[in-house]
């Protein structure tokens, strides 16, 4: 099975993961919303643990692991600080930065380098991505489309999410890293996941104890949520093992597209045709890696 077939199931289970968060869990806070996502879906993935051969694991594999978790709830808490005190047009089109900086964190952390087309490929999708924020940018009145890296310099929101999009690229360097020094196994992803879920949980625990009631207040919609979010972690390491880690997340940013799929299918949301350009340079772009 290809890493390009893997990586787009990823992006859908996340889309689709999206989409019935938004559907079912409204009205459920950031930290509740995390618990579903991250503890819960480490809760599921735990049968998987077995099969990860841990029991070699030298000390810098545990050193890796150990920073991982760091950087995921330092990325965590800026995403959801960012999010949650200043507008979306000015904090999430940043997170579409996260394939450019993989290029460099994936040549120094693992010395993988991208071809020319691969280069155009990522600035594609990197670009349709961020056009598919436009309609952010209009509550704010931005005319122009730098208007948004304009802001960035003096908007302490935008720089968080370019911190954690920052943040992001290095862990999936980092964590394709701690992969190399344990014998390979398609169930690392459910032992990272698992690790982060424990301290996801640990950190919404110390920081608003009653967020735990989200686990059954709405069971059904919860478990589909975190069961989407599992496949996507599974698909996600198993993908990023098989390709330069850069391809693979930019090709992984097409969940925006199935998320515009899904909202036009399923929410009625009428904005299909003004989402086509940026929907076919994202399209174009994964053509140029592949090729």
């Amino acid at each position: 099975m290809s890493w390009l077939f893997i990586t787009l199931i990823c992006a859908l289970a996340l889309a689709g993961s999206d989409a019935l968060a938004k559907r079912y869990l409204q009205g459920y806070s950031a930290r509740e919303l995390v618990l579903i996502r991250f503890s819960l879906s480490g809760l599921l993935l735990l049968p998987l643990l077995p099969q990860v051969p841990l029991a070699d694991a030298p000390a810098a594999f545990w050193q890796w692991m150990a920073l991982l978790v760091l950087l995921e709830l330092a990325a965590m808490l800026l995403y959801m600080k960012a999010i949650r005190d200043y507008p979306l047009a000015l904090t999430l089109p940043y997170l579409s930065f996260t394939p450019v900086f993989a290029i460099l964190t994936g040549w120094l952390l693992l010395g993988e380098q991208v071809s020319a087309n691969g280069l155009g490929g990522i600035a594609l999708i990197t670009l349709g991505a961020w056009l598919l924020n436009l309609h952010l940018f209009d509550r704010l009145r931005l005319r122009t489309l730098f208007s948004p890296l304009l802001a960035m310099f003096h908007n302490p929101g935008s720089l968080m999410m370019l911190g954690a999009a920052l943040i992001y690229s290095f862990t999936l360097s980092a964590s394709k890293k701690a992969m190399q020094f344990i014998p390979p196994s398609s169930a690392f992803g459910a032992f990272y996941f698992v690790l982060v879920g424990t301290a996801a949980l640990l950190l919404v625990l110390t920081t608003q104890p009653r967020a735990i009631s989200a686990l059954w207040r709405r069971p059904l919609p919860a478990l589909a949520v975190a069961g989407l979010m599992a496949l996507m972690v599974v698909t996600h390491f198993i993908a990023v093992s098989l390709v330069e880690a850069a391809y693979m997340v930019a090709v992984k940013r097409t969940s925006l597209l199935f998320g515009i799929l899904i909202g036009a299918w399923w929410f009625k949301e009428a904005n299909l045709k003004r989402n086509l350009p940026a929907a076919l340079l994202m399209v174009l772009g994964v053509a140029f890696i592949i090729i």
